[in-house]
């Protein structure tokens, strides 16, 4: 299982920085809108 999650992350490497990036807009999307209510 070690060595599938190896390969699939050394074939998908260009789009990893992409896939990382993604998720980090997301949390701080959700971070945001959550604090939204305290600024009213």
């Amino acid at each position: 299982m070690l060595s599938q999650i190896k390969t699939a992350i050394s074939r998908s490497q260009s789009t990893l920085l992409q896939d990382a990036a993604g998720a980090a807009s997301l949390i701080v999307m959700l971070m945001v809108a959550l604090h939204l209510p305290v600024g009213f």
